[in-house]
């Protein structure tokens, strides 16, 4: 399966560029940068300072993909594990 805007949700987003877009928590709000770690609920993202743990719940994530095209996601989604993720039925949720 080919890395598109539909199919994102099911892949591993590690060296993926991000910027949080909508966020609960007014700190989370325009870090961007690079996916270098994943985890069940969080993304760790590598700034041009330093790495920033951001929980998936309750945010909304700009992806950037290789074919530079834009997805915005929300973090609800992207709940869980990678290889859990591939298992999951998603029902037409898209914010775009």
């Amino acid at each position: 399966m080919t890395l598109s805007p539909k199919t994102l949700i099911y892949h591993c987003l590690i060296g993926l560029k991000v910027k949080i877009v909508k966020s609960f928590n007014p700190f989370h709000l325009k870090v961007k940068g690079k996916v270098v770690d994943e985890t069940k609920n969080t993304l760790i993202i590598k700034t041009e300072k330093n790495e920033k743990r951001i929980p998936k719940k309750n945010c909304t994530f700009q992806f950037y993909l290789p074919d530079n095209q834009i997805v915005e996601v929300k973090g609800d989604l992207l709940l869980g594990r990678p290889e859990e993720r591939i298992k999951k039925r998603i029902k037409n949720k898209w914010n775009w």
